[in-house]
Protein backbone atom coordinates (compact mmCIF):
# COMPACT_ATOMS: atom_id res chain seq x y z
CA UNK A 1 0.00 0.00 0.00
CA UNK A 2 1.56 3.38 -0.99
CA UNK A 3 2.00 5.98 1.72
CA UNK A 4 -0.19 8.35 -0.27
CA UNK A 5 -3.12 5.95 0.18
CA UNK A 6 -3.03 6.14 3.98
CA UNK A 7 -5.86 8.10 5.64
CA UNK A 8 -5.10 11.80 5.87
CA UNK A 9 -5.22 11.74 9.66
CA UNK A 10 -2.73 8.90 10.14
CA UNK A 11 0.67 10.56 9.54
CA UNK A 12 -0.11 13.58 11.78
CA UNK A 13 -1.50 11.22 14.42
CA UNK A 14 1.71 9.17 14.41
CA UNK A 15 3.78 12.35 14.69
CA UNK A 16 1.72 13.62 17.61
CA UNK A 17 1.38 10.34 19.51
CA UNK A 18 4.56 8.45 18.58
CA UNK A 19 6.95 11.27 17.74
CA UNK A 20 7.67 9.95 14.26
CA UNK A 21 5.89 9.71 10.91
CA UNK A 22 5.37 6.67 8.66
CA UNK A 23 7.91 6.08 5.89
CA UNK A 24 6.57 2.71 4.78
CA UNK A 25 3.50 0.47 4.96
CA UNK A 26 4.23 -3.09 6.07
CA UNK A 27 0.65 -4.31 5.73
CA UNK A 28 -2.98 -3.29 5.87
CA UNK A 29 -5.89 -5.38 7.11
CA UNK A 30 -9.57 -4.48 7.08
CA UNK A 31 -12.30 -6.24 9.00
CA UNK A 32 -14.27 -4.74 11.86
CA UNK A 33 -11.11 -2.69 12.50
CA UNK A 34 -8.62 -1.20 10.07
CA UNK A 35 -5.08 -2.22 10.98
CA UNK A 36 -1.92 -0.65 9.55
CA UNK A 37 1.58 -2.04 10.00
CA UNK A 38 3.90 0.93 9.66
CA UNK A 39 7.62 1.58 9.44
CA UNK A 40 8.40 4.89 11.16
CA UNK A 41 11.11 7.37 10.29
CA UNK A 42 12.91 6.65 13.58
CA UNK A 43 13.33 2.98 12.65
CA UNK A 44 10.50 1.52 14.71
CA UNK A 45 7.84 -0.79 13.33
CA UNK A 46 4.41 -0.29 14.87
CA UNK A 47 0.81 -1.34 14.38
CA UNK A 48 -1.98 1.25 14.38
CA UNK A 49 -5.58 0.07 14.84
CA UNK A 50 -8.67 2.14 14.14
CA UNK A 51 -12.28 1.04 14.70
CA UNK A 52 -15.68 2.64 15.22
CA UNK A 53 -15.86 3.80 18.83
CA UNK A 54 -18.66 2.04 20.72
CA UNK A 55 -17.17 2.98 24.08
CA UNK A 56 -15.31 -0.34 24.42
CA UNK A 57 -11.89 0.53 23.06
CA UNK A 58 -10.47 2.37 26.08
CA UNK A 59 -11.04 -0.59 28.40
CA UNK A 60 -9.77 -3.14 25.86
CA UNK A 61 -6.51 -1.27 25.25
CA UNK A 62 -5.97 -0.59 28.96
CA UNK A 63 -6.44 -4.29 29.78
CA UNK A 64 -4.09 -5.32 26.98
CA UNK A 65 -1.45 -2.93 28.30
CA UNK A 66 -1.66 -4.33 31.80
CA UNK A 67 -1.37 -7.99 30.82
CA UNK A 68 1.50 -7.13 28.46
CA UNK A 69 3.29 -5.39 31.34
CA UNK A 70 2.90 -8.58 33.37
CA UNK A 71 4.65 -10.60 30.67
CA UNK A 72 1.70 -12.18 28.89
CA UNK A 73 2.54 -12.88 25.22
CA UNK A 74 0.77 -10.07 23.38
CA UNK A 75 1.70 -6.81 21.71
CA UNK A 76 2.29 -3.94 24.14
CA UNK A 77 0.15 -0.85 23.47
CA UNK A 78 2.16 2.31 22.89
CA UNK A 79 -0.78 4.68 23.32
CA UNK A 80 -4.22 4.55 24.92
CA UNK A 81 -7.29 4.52 22.70
CA UNK A 82 -7.64 8.03 21.30
CA UNK A 83 -10.66 9.50 19.52
CA UNK A 84 -10.19 10.52 15.90
CA UNK A 85 -13.57 11.65 14.65
CA UNK A 86 -15.87 8.65 15.05
CA UNK A 87 -12.92 6.26 15.42
CA UNK A 88 -10.98 4.95 18.41
CA UNK A 89 -7.30 4.65 17.48
CA UNK A 90 -4.31 3.22 19.28
CA UNK A 91 -0.78 2.11 18.43
CA UNK A 92 1.00 -0.98 19.68
CA UNK A 93 4.38 -2.57 19.21
CA UNK A 94 4.78 -4.92 16.27
CA UNK A 95 4.92 -8.57 17.29
CA UNK A 96 5.34 -10.44 14.00
CA UNK A 97 6.15 -14.08 13.45
CA UNK A 98 4.93 -17.34 14.87
CA UNK A 99 2.78 -19.94 13.19
CA UNK A 100 -0.84 -21.00 13.36
CA UNK A 101 -1.51 -24.07 15.45
CA UNK A 102 -4.04 -25.97 13.39
CA UNK A 103 -6.17 -28.91 14.39
CA UNK A 104 -9.22 -29.67 16.50
CA UNK A 105 -8.14 -32.82 18.32
CA UNK A 106 -8.45 -33.15 22.11
CA UNK A 107 -4.66 -32.83 22.34
CA UNK A 108 -4.70 -29.51 20.50
CA UNK A 109 -7.66 -28.41 22.61
CA UNK A 110 -5.63 -28.91 25.79
CA UNK A 111 -2.86 -26.66 24.45
CA UNK A 112 -5.32 -23.91 23.70
CA UNK A 113 -7.12 -24.35 27.02
CA UNK A 114 -3.85 -23.97 28.91
CA UNK A 115 -3.22 -20.61 27.24
CA UNK A 116 -6.80 -19.48 27.82
CA UNK A 117 -6.58 -20.36 31.50
CA UNK A 118 -3.40 -18.32 31.81
CA UNK A 119 -5.04 -15.43 29.95
CA UNK A 120 -8.10 -15.47 32.20
CA UNK A 121 -5.91 -15.59 35.32
CA UNK A 122 -4.06 -12.49 34.10
CA UNK A 123 -7.27 -10.63 33.31
CA UNK A 124 -8.60 -11.45 36.77
CA UNK A 125 -5.92 -9.06 38.09
CA UNK A 126 -7.06 -6.22 35.82
CA UNK A 127 -9.67 -3.63 36.76
CA UNK A 128 -11.21 -1.64 33.92
CA UNK A 129 -14.69 -0.43 33.08
CA UNK A 130 -16.63 -3.34 31.52
CA UNK A 131 -16.06 -3.26 27.73
CA UNK A 132 -19.72 -3.10 26.76
CA UNK A 133 -21.57 -3.78 24.56
CA UNK A 134 -20.11 -7.24 24.19
CA UNK A 135 -18.93 -8.36 20.73
CA UNK A 136 -21.81 -9.35 18.50
CA UNK A 137 -20.69 -12.97 17.99
CA UNK A 138 -21.11 -13.57 21.74
CA UNK A 139 -24.13 -11.28 21.92
CA UNK A 140 -26.56 -13.74 23.49
CA UNK A 141 -26.99 -11.18 26.29
CA UNK A 142 -28.28 -8.37 24.07
CA UNK A 143 -31.27 -6.39 25.32
CA UNK A 144 -33.12 -6.00 22.04
CA UNK A 145 -36.19 -7.88 20.84
CA UNK A 146 -35.90 -11.20 19.07
CA UNK A 147 -33.26 -13.88 19.10
CA UNK A 148 -30.34 -12.05 17.52
CA UNK A 149 -28.58 -8.82 18.47
CA UNK A 150 -29.06 -5.97 16.00
CA UNK A 151 -26.45 -6.31 13.23
CA UNK A 152 -27.30 -4.11 10.26
CA UNK A 153 -25.28 -6.06 7.69
CA UNK A 154 -27.14 -9.25 8.63
CA UNK A 155 -30.58 -7.89 9.51
CA UNK A 156 -31.03 -6.35 6.07
CA UNK A 157 -30.62 -9.70 4.31
CA UNK A 158 -33.10 -12.51 3.75
CA UNK A 159 -33.64 -14.15 7.13
CA UNK A 160 -35.60 -16.90 5.44
CA UNK A 161 -32.27 -18.30 4.27
CA UNK A 162 -31.30 -19.16 7.86
CA UNK A 163 -32.13 -22.81 8.63
CA UNK A 164 -34.80 -23.27 11.27
CA UNK A 165 -32.54 -25.46 13.36
CA UNK A 166 -30.01 -22.62 13.61
CA UNK A 167 -32.63 -20.18 14.86
CA UNK A 168 -34.04 -22.76 17.27
CA UNK A 169 -30.56 -23.49 18.61
CA UNK A 170 -29.86 -19.80 19.18
CA UNK A 171 -33.22 -19.33 20.90
CA UNK A 172 -32.65 -22.24 23.28
CA UNK A 173 -29.08 -21.15 24.03
CA UNK A 174 -30.18 -17.60 24.79
CA UNK A 175 -33.02 -18.78 27.03
CA UNK A 176 -30.70 -21.10 29.00
CA UNK A 177 -27.94 -18.56 29.42
CA UNK A 178 -30.26 -15.71 30.32
CA UNK A 179 -31.67 -17.84 33.15
CA UNK A 180 -28.26 -18.17 34.81
CA UNK A 181 -27.21 -15.96 37.70
CA UNK A 182 -23.42 -15.91 37.52
CA UNK A 183 -21.05 -12.98 38.09
CA UNK A 184 -19.41 -11.40 35.06
CA UNK A 185 -15.66 -11.22 34.57
CA UNK A 186 -13.31 -9.81 31.94
CA UNK A 187 -12.30 -12.26 29.23
CA UNK A 188 -11.21 -12.72 25.63
CA UNK A 189 -14.25 -13.47 23.46
CA UNK A 190 -12.58 -14.29 20.13
CA UNK A 191 -10.18 -17.03 21.16
CA UNK A 192 -9.73 -18.59 17.74
CA UNK A 193 -6.69 -20.20 16.13
CA UNK A 194 -6.44 -17.29 13.71
CA UNK A 195 -5.82 -14.92 16.62
CA UNK A 196 -2.89 -16.82 18.13
CA UNK A 197 0.65 -17.51 16.93
CA UNK A 198 3.03 -20.17 18.23
CA UNK A 199 6.73 -20.90 18.29
CA UNK A 200 6.98 -24.67 18.56
CA UNK A 201 5.11 -25.70 21.67
CA UNK A 202 4.93 -22.19 23.12
CA UNK A 203 2.41 -19.50 22.40
CA UNK A 204 4.11 -16.43 20.91
CA UNK A 205 1.24 -13.97 20.62
CA UNK A 206 -2.44 -13.62 21.40
CA UNK A 207 -4.03 -10.99 19.18
CA UNK A 208 -7.42 -9.26 18.86
CA UNK A 209 -7.75 -7.61 22.25
CA UNK A 210 -10.56 -5.49 20.81
CA UNK A 211 -12.67 -8.59 21.46
CA UNK A 212 -12.66 -8.52 25.25
CA UNK A 213 -16.05 -9.09 26.84
CA UNK A 214 -17.80 -8.84 30.20
CA UNK A 215 -19.65 -12.11 30.77
CA UNK A 216 -19.67 -15.06 33.20
CA UNK A 217 -16.42 -17.01 33.23
CA UNK A 218 -18.21 -20.18 32.18
CA UNK A 219 -19.70 -18.40 29.16
CA UNK A 220 -16.31 -17.11 28.05
CA UNK A 221 -14.68 -20.51 28.49
CA UNK A 222 -17.57 -22.16 26.69
CA UNK A 223 -17.27 -19.85 23.70
CA UNK A 224 -13.52 -20.52 23.57
CA UNK A 225 -13.92 -24.30 23.80
CA UNK A 226 -16.14 -24.25 20.75
CA UNK A 227 -14.17 -21.75 18.68
CA UNK A 228 -10.51 -22.48 19.46
CA UNK A 229 -9.87 -24.37 16.20
CA UNK A 230 -11.37 -21.72 13.93
CA UNK A 231 -9.22 -20.13 11.28
CA UNK A 232 -11.03 -19.40 8.04
CA UNK A 233 -13.84 -20.16 7.70
CA UNK A 234 -14.85 -20.42 11.37
CA UNK A 235 -16.26 -23.68 12.61
CA UNK A 236 -17.26 -25.54 15.78
CA UNK A 237 -14.79 -27.90 17.44
CA UNK A 238 -15.80 -31.55 17.94
CA UNK A 239 -17.66 -32.27 21.16
CA UNK A 240 -14.88 -34.45 22.58
CA UNK A 241 -12.37 -31.66 21.98
CA UNK A 242 -14.56 -29.07 23.67
CA UNK A 243 -14.86 -31.45 26.63
CA UNK A 244 -11.05 -31.77 26.76
CA UNK A 245 -10.72 -27.98 26.64
CA UNK A 246 -13.18 -27.51 29.52
CA UNK A 247 -11.45 -30.15 31.66
CA UNK A 248 -7.97 -28.77 31.02
CA UNK A 249 -9.06 -25.20 31.73
CA UNK A 250 -10.45 -26.19 35.12
CA UNK A 251 -7.31 -28.19 35.92
CA UNK A 252 -5.04 -25.25 35.21
CA UNK A 253 -7.23 -22.79 37.10
CA UNK A 254 -7.51 -25.19 40.03
CA UNK A 255 -11.29 -24.92 40.36
CA UNK A 256 -14.05 -27.21 39.19
CA UNK A 257 -17.08 -25.65 37.59
CA UNK A 258 -20.41 -26.08 39.30
CA UNK A 259 -23.14 -27.97 37.49
CA UNK A 260 -24.69 -24.68 36.36
CA UNK A 261 -21.33 -23.43 35.07
CA UNK A 262 -20.84 -26.66 33.13
CA UNK A 263 -24.24 -26.21 31.52
CA UNK A 264 -23.58 -22.56 30.69
CA UNK A 265 -20.24 -23.46 29.13
CA UNK A 266 -21.87 -26.01 26.85
CA UNK A 267 -24.59 -23.56 25.87
CA UNK A 268 -22.10 -20.75 25.22
CA UNK A 269 -20.10 -22.86 22.81
CA UNK A 270 -23.08 -22.97 20.48
CA UNK A 271 -23.81 -19.25 20.25
CA UNK A 272 -20.81 -18.18 18.11
CA UNK A 273 -21.41 -21.20 15.88
CA UNK A 274 -25.05 -20.21 15.44
CA UNK A 275 -24.00 -16.62 14.70
CA UNK A 276 -21.52 -17.88 12.09
CA UNK A 277 -24.14 -20.22 10.63
CA UNK A 278 -26.54 -17.29 10.24
CA UNK A 279 -23.79 -15.29 8.51
CA UNK A 280 -23.11 -18.16 6.11
CA UNK A 281 -26.78 -18.61 5.29
CA UNK A 282 -27.63 -14.99 4.53
CA UNK A 283 -24.44 -14.53 2.48
CA UNK A 284 -24.75 -17.81 0.60
CA UNK A 285 -21.38 -19.05 1.89
CA UNK A 286 -20.45 -22.73 2.15
CA UNK A 287 -22.38 -24.14 5.16
CA UNK A 288 -19.43 -25.03 7.40
CA UNK A 289 -20.89 -23.75 10.68
CA UNK A 290 -24.42 -24.62 9.54
CA UNK A 291 -23.41 -28.25 9.20
CA UNK A 292 -21.54 -28.27 12.51
CA UNK A 293 -24.60 -26.85 14.30
CA UNK A 294 -26.87 -29.36 12.58
CA UNK A 295 -24.71 -32.29 13.68
CA UNK A 296 -23.75 -31.17 17.18
CA UNK A 297 -26.57 -29.01 18.52
CA UNK A 298 -28.71 -31.75 20.04
CA UNK A 299 -25.92 -33.17 22.19
CA UNK A 300 -24.55 -29.79 23.19
CA UNK A 301 -28.03 -28.58 24.13
CA UNK A 302 -28.54 -31.75 26.18
CA UNK A 303 -25.33 -31.07 28.11
CA UNK A 304 -26.47 -27.47 28.56
CA UNK A 305 -29.85 -28.58 29.94
CA UNK A 306 -31.37 -26.38 27.27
Amino acid sequence: MPLDDLPDWLAPWCHDQLGSEPVGVLFESRSMSVVFGLALADGREVVVKARPDEGRAASCVAAQARVAERGFPCARPLTPAIGVGSLAVHAEESRPGGALLRGDSPEVAVRYATVFARLMAELAEVTVAPPLPNPRWVGWDHTGPGVWPAIAELDGRDQGAVPGYVVDTARRVRRRMSAADLPCVLGHADFEAQNLRWHGGNVWAVHDWDSLAWQPEAALVGAACGAFASASPPTLAPIESSAAFLAAYQDVRGRRFTREEQEIAWAAGLWPAAHNARWEAVHGDPPVSCEAVRVQAAERLRRANA
